[in-house]
């Protein structure tokens, strides 16, 4: 091996051509690349027409290795490293013998001959450099000088972007300016140059140059170390499957994740996106060192993309039962579920499963999502349940059964019906999960009717309702007072009742609605379209006892769209999680305070309870910060744990406002809607975030 600096003319210079192996990426640089070069040559251009030495601009390195046809007559070199700035480069000489044809023929000539291709030679070894085969074709026709100046490529684009640019720049009293651009291009920009020998391990030099994590994405990690053990069968392998593979896929993320889905289907499933490189490369050393080894894995990535696309695009299915399955699914929008989905196809197309089959677990996973998001358990931890999945699979079960049987499991927190109906008829469900998954609640609940004139719903622009309003007046608070239970006032009911899903609905007349009395909404309710809505007009009054009892049939339904885990199959008797109320607490902003009510009403609790686990447990930050609905400190207030001293001091000191009364500024109290804004529960959760 050996190195040096060199610039683009002693690397360009003479009989030799540079060929792009099919590994390598296709070209990418952008406009923010380009014009980043563009500023660098100019710079250099500068300093040749002032005369200036100067220090020339150091480009990067550009590495290369004997090519297997290679010969002393007319030496072939692949590119290891540096295709990228290799390919601009030439481009802008192209653009550059371009913009000067018309004016000085022989010039342009000079720079084809000099640089970019090989005088009296045809055939394939005319460029200098040949590019990788997505972009050969366009390169070629650019370097030629017959290439169509509206094609798209990123190819194309690059040439375009020098011709503007030259075009831009050039002085018409000083025709030896774009002489300085060529001259900066093709001698100041300097380069190292890394020529590695015929016993050198050109993959290794092309690691240690590339697997930072930065330049090459996961994929292009991949591949490149596929087609460099593919020194025969590249070519066919590349067109056939390769190709192919790339084009149907057609998004380098997407292709990705593909390569990332099918290491944890071969058992790899605790691999990270970032190190799918390592785990192939690991499992690839691990298999015979043969060129069908890497075909095959080719060809069976191809089979696998064609589950993968049906994941993504649901419309690819044929059967009607589980395309509607996989779109409730991307409704949801689940990623998380996705190895377990792939296994599912994957092991219908072996003849292992039935279309029955994979619909029903297909709705066993719905299921588990949604009856999570319904009775908020945190989402930690659900990659890991789903990655898990495919190993877990128990072989001698049908794979519905054997997938309800996974997700059933100690520790995975399938909620039952008694938890479901629990949840609905008390959680504040208005609060908790994304936007789009509160519909997609409702809209499921709405189609359970069968009604004759489905909704269009992707068209009907609907939006949640609350029947009994957010802010409730005079009128609604003395239709709660009617059904007070012990102890609670009709402001507390209402914080306790208003986001549950016993009192929510969709309409596409949430602004006519608003606060409007229960007689009001009976009007619009009876002319609506959903049936859920009809039937809330049927009731005669709205208040706590039409909610749940409304909550309780919505929760019957519930059950029957979602169905239940296995019974007794890992079950753990769940307490009441008081994490969320205890995250809110910890991140109440300064001045700010909230009552036991307003907690009670985020977590689905009552007040009680929430001052009676707040009196009993030590270490809660904020604690002293929850006071009554009124704004006072409760009577049995009591420091848990070091006694700080007087409780209204403190929170005084802390920013909290008094009037005369010892009452707090109701304008710093912090709601349930606004400590759920808090925790951002309307997009994803604390825990959710951290996990």
């Amino acid at each position: 091996m050996r190195a040096g600096e060199t610039t683009l003319a002693g690397l360009l210079e003479g009989k030799k051509q540079f060929q792009v192996p099919l590994f390598q990426r296709p070209y990418s640089w952008k406009e923010q690349q380009l014009t980043q070069l563009w500023s660098d040559i100019l710079e250099q251009a500068d300093l040749i027409a002032e005369g200036s030495a100067g220090s020339a601009h150091f480009l990067g390195s550009v590495v290369h290795a004997p090519s297997p046809q290679h010969s002393m007559g007319f030496p072939h070199a692949l590119v290891v490293d540096g295709q990228q700035r290799l390919t601009t480069l030439s481009l802008a000489l192209a653009a550059i013998r371009d913009h000067v044809a018309k004016a000085d023929a022989a010039w342009a000539h000079d720079i084809s001959n000099r640089f970019l291709v090989n005088s009296r030679t045809q055939g394939s070894n005319l460029l200098r450099l040949v590019p990788t085969q997505v972009d050969r074709a366009v390169y070629s026709a650019h370097i030629n000088g017959i290439a169509a100046l509206d094609d798209d490529s990123r190819v194309g684009a690059a040439y375009r972007f020098f011709r503007a640019a030259l075009a831009a720049t050039e002085d018409p009293a000083d025709t030896h300016s774009i002489q300085h651009i060529e001259e900066a291009i093709t001698s100041r920009l300097t380069l190292v140059e890394i020529a590695a020998g015929t016993g050198d391990n050109v993959y290794r030099i092309f690691q240690s140059l590339n697997n930072t994590g930065l330049e090459l994405s996961q994929t292009d990690l991949v591949r490149n170390y596929v087609f460099m053990h593919l020194p025969t069968r590249g070519e066919h392998v590349y067109e056939t499957l390769w190709t192919p593979l790339q084009k149907s896929v057609n998004d380098p993320k997407l292709l990705e994740d593909l390569i990332w889905l099918e290491l944890i289907l071969s058992g790899a499933n605790r691999v990270r996106r970032q190190d799918v490189y390592r785990e192939r490369q690991v499992r690839f050393e691990q298999q015979p060192d043969t060129e069908d080894t890497y075909e095959d894995w080719v060809r069976e990535l191809r089979r696998r993309s064609v589950h993968y696309l049906t994941l993504i695009d649901p419309n690819r299915e044929s059967d009607a039962a589980v395309r509607g399955a996989l779109w409730r699914l991307r409704a949801w929008d689940a990623d998380t579920p996705a190895p377990a989905i792939m296994l599912l196809l994957d092991r219908r197309e072996r003849g292992e499963a039935t279309s029955e089959q994979v619909a029903k677990a297909l709705t066993y996973i719905e299921s588990f999502l949604v009856r999570r998001m319904i009775c908020r358990v945190p989402p930690n931890g659900l990659n890991r349940i789903f990655q898990d999945l495919p190993g877990q699979l128990p072989a001698d079960m049908l794979v519905d059964e054997g997938v309800r049987k996974v997700l059933s499991g100690e520790r995975r927190s399938w909620p039952d019906d008694a938890e479901l109906l629990d949840a609905i008829r008390t959680k504040p469900f208005y609060l908790y999960g994304r936007g789009h998954q509160r519909q997609f609640v409702l809209r499921r609940l709405e189609e359970s009717y069968d009604h004759p004139e489905p909704v269009d719903f992707v068209t009907a622009k609907l939006t949640v309702e609350h029947v009994l309003p957010q802010g409730a007046s005079k009128e609604w608070l003395a239709v709660l007072a009617e059904d007070a239970i012990d102890g609670e006032t009709p402001a507390e009911t209402h914080r306790r009742l208003v986001h549950t899903l016993g009192n929510l609905t969709l309409t596409a007349q949430n602004s006519e609605l608003s606060n409007h009395p229960f007689q009001r909404k009976q009007d619009l309710f009876k002319a609506s379209h959903l049936e859920m809505n009809r039937r809330i007009a049927e009731a005669p009054r709205w208040g706590a006892t039409e909610i749940e009892q409304r909550a309780k049939v919505l929760a019957q339904t519930a059950s029957i769209l979602w169905p239940s885990p296995v019974a007794g199959v890992g079950r753990v008797e769940r307490g009441r999680d008081w994490s969320l109320l205890h995250q809110a607490l910890a991140i109440l902003p300064p001045g700010a305070w909230t009552s036991y009510g307003d907690l009670a009403a985020l977590i689905g609790s009552a007040a009680q309870p929430v001052g009676a686990h707040l009196a009993q447990t030590t270490g809660v930050a904020n604690a002293h910060r929850v006071l009554t609905s009124d704004g006072r400190v409760s009577p049995g207030f009591r420091w848990m744990g070091e006694d700080r001293g007087n409780v209204l001091d403190i929170l005084r000191d802390e920013g909290v406002r008094f009037n005369g009364n010892d009452a707090a500024e109701p304008k710093q109290r912090l709601s349930a809607p606004a400590l759920a804004a808090l925790l951002d529960l309307g997009d994803e959760s604390i825990s959710e975030k951290m996990s």
